[in-house]
């Protein structure tokens, strides 16, 4: 529980609206360099992305009549992704219409920390209570200027966000090992096998329909995801399946009735599955052994390799690799059709190198031993987010 007094933003902080006159910046009026013009866009993971930013002329900047940023001001956004926030370290810049400026008063409350209060479950919540959009997510300036926080003395706040970078420097630090990790598995790929587009190793090339013992998609049953239960026999969909991940959100599951209507795309140990329809076509992944007994709909067809021909490992990782998939993403693009696929033909058709067997093996036991090391990374990752999770509890929640 918050053990401090709680405050309103507005009796702790200025609010400062983008300029929406006249001399709102146009699209033809950003130029290459000058002062940043900061939109929704431009804030990703609580920090500004100055990747793809707008700049405008300090002549048209001078002319705005609001919204000027400082250094250490936070960027708040008021319309569609509603709440992103980013405190800004630049001298000078400029907002859009969807954002406000909110500029703590530091006598009294620190940015760091005010963004760390706006990550806390309680901000996220009021954010929602206040939310007065329909079809779009929309707060008003005068609605945050409510919103309430807790005020420790300064001396604390620091406390506060030093435990809190420390627990989230650690967190990042964890996944870009796991990163790395798999950066390992792909660099040693293409050092094994080469690029499996161009082949200059100059691999024997077979079609998929010729080393594989099943290609095939199964379907939805009756009733639709109304028709799922809580426990049963997996069903895999299209959300579940990664370039080398399986996600177990929302797995949904079959009665035994259900199941016995799909009894032809029975999922096996080993088997890869790949999305063949929707904006996630051509995504790859190796079944885990735990989601068996499952089947699959019809967005994802399972590739089931003969073992005299080649390991799940090095074919899946065939199908993630960058240049493989802008292959099979090209093809699911093809053809004018209004929503991406590939046919069963087309996987059936895929010229596939085949390294000796021996090698593949090779590989899957390199690959095994480095998927061992990301078991454990990631159950640090988890431990730490628990870590930091618990932190934003114990400072921010009542």
């Amino acid at each position: 529980m918050s053990r401090w007094e709680r405050v309103r933003l507005g009796d702790v902080c200025d609010f400062i609206n983008g300029d929406r006159g006249k001399n709102y910046p146009t699209a033809d009026e950003f130029i290459v360099e000058g002062i940043p013009f900061i939109n929704a866009g431009h804030i990703s993971n609580n920090a500004i992305d100055f990747s793809d930013m707008n700049y405008i002329s300090e002549e048209k900047y001078n002319k705005l009549g609001s919204g000027k940023l400082i250094n250490n001001d936070i960027v708040y956004c008021l319309r569609g992704s509603l709440g992103k926030h980013a405190i800004v370290s630049i001298n000078s810049g400029a907002i859009a219409s969807s954002l406000v400026i909110i500029r703590p008063n530091t006598a009294i409350i620190s940015s760091k920390y005010l963004t760390y209060c706006m990550d806390s479950i309680q901000f996220i919540e009021q954010q929602k209570k206040a939310n007065n959009g329909s079809s779009q997510p929309n707060l008003s300036a005068k609605s945050v200027k409510l919103f309430e926080v807790p005020l420790p003395l300064l001396d604390e706040q620091n406390h506060i966000t030093d435990a809190l970078d420390i627990a989230a420097k650690l967190l990042s630090l964890r996944k870009e090992q796991l990163a790395e990790l798999d950066n390992l598995i792909k660099s040693t790929f293409h050092e094994m096998f080469g690029d499996p587009v161009r082949n200059e190793k100059e691999w024997l090339v077979e079609k998929l329909k010729g080393i594989t013992t099943k290609i095939g998609s199964g379907a939805t049953p009756k009733g639709g995801k109304e028709s799922y239960h809580n426990e049963g026999i997996c069903l895999i969909r299209s959300m579940n399946v990664h370039n080398g991940v399986f996600k177990y959100d929302q797995l949904a599951h079959l009665d035994d009735e259900q199941a016995t209507q799909l009894d032809n795309v029975i999922v096996k140990a080993n088997d890869i599955l790949i999305n063949i329809t929707g904006a996630s076509v051509a995504r790859s992944c190796i079944v885990p052994t735990d989601v068996l007994p499952a089947r699959v709909n019809q967005h994802v067809s399972i590739v089931r390799v003969k073992e005299e021909k080649g390991t799940s490992e090095y074919i899946n990782k065939l199908f993630t690799t960058d240049s493989f998939q802008n292959f099979l993403l090209a093809i699911g693009g093809a053809g004018g059709a209004t929503r991406e696929a590939i046919t069963k033909h087309q996987l059936q058709e895929l010229d596939i190198p085949l390294p000796p067997l021996p090698l593949q093996n090779q590989f899957a036991e390199i690959v095994a031993k480095i998927e061992e090391q990301k078991v454990f990374v990631k159950k640090a990752i988890d431990e730490t987010q628990q870590l930091f999770d618990s932190l934003m509890s114990e400072y921010f929640d009542e």
